[in-house]
C-alpha cells in the first residue's frame, strides 16, 4: 500500500502541534519555577528579524491549516492573531488540531496532482499537490515548530531532542 496524502500531512500536523502544546507547558513551567514572567518567555525571538515564540506558533498553525485547506479543499478557520499567553496558545492549537481532525481522509484523495498557488506580492508559485505538500507545505510548518522549540531551548528550557520528536512507540519524551 501506498503513502497516502492525508498520511503525509494531517496526521503529521496533530502529532506535531500536540508535541508543541508539550513544548510551550514546559515552557510556561520554567517561567513559573525560574520566578520569569511569562511574556519573557512568550516575546522571545532569536534574531531581531524573526517572529517571537508567539509568532512561531501562530505561523505553525496557519501553515497547517493551509495547507490542509489548499489539499482537502475544506475551509480553514481563521484566527486572528491576538494570543498574549500560554493558556491562549493552548486554545489555539487545540482549535487547528480540531479543523484538522475534521477533514475526511477521502477529501485529500487525488490532491497530489491538484493544483496550488501561492501568491505573495506579485509573486505567484505553481505547485501541484504533491510538490507543494513536500517543497513548502511540511517544510515551512516544520520551520515554525522548530523555531519555537529553538527559542525555549535559548531561553534555558530543558527540552532536548526526545521532546521535540515526541512519544515514539513506548519511549518517554524526556529530555535527551
Amino acid at each position: 500500500m501506498s503513502l497516502s496524502m492525508y498520511q503525509a500531512s494531517i496526521p503529521v500536523f496533530i502529532r506535531a502541534l500536540n508535541v508543541l502544546t508539550t513544548l510551550l507547558q514546559k515552557g510556561a513551567q520554567h517561567a513559573k519555577e525560574q520566578g520569569l514572567a511569562p511574556e519573557s518567555m512568550l516575546e522571545a525571538r532569536l534574531a531581531p528579524d524573526m517572529f517571537t515564540l508567539v509568532g512561531q506558533v501562530q505561523r505553525a498553525s496557519d501553515t497547517s491549516k493551509a495547507t490542509a485547506e489548499r489539499l482537502s479543499g475544506v475551509p480553514a478557520p481563521r484566527m486572528p492573531d491576538t494570543e498574549k499567553t500560554f493558556e491562549e496558545l493552548y486554545e489555539r492549537i487545540a482549535k487547528t488540531v480540531a479543523y484538522l481532525k475534521s477533514i475526511d481522509p477521502a477529501r485529500l484523495d487525488g490532491s497530489e496532482t491538484r493544483a496550488v498557488q501561492l501568491a505573495t506580492g506579485d509573486v505567484k508559485i505553481d505547485f501541484q499537490g504533491d510538490d507543494y505538500l513536500l517543497s513548502f507545505g511540511l517544510p515551512n510548518f516544520y520551520f515554525h515548530v522548530t523555531t519555537a522549540y529553538d527559542i525555549l531551548r535559548n531561553r534555558g528550557v530543558q527540552i532536548g531532542k526526545r521532546d521535540f520528536l515526541g512519544a515514539i512507540g513506548n519511549r518517554s519524551t524526556s529530555a535527551a
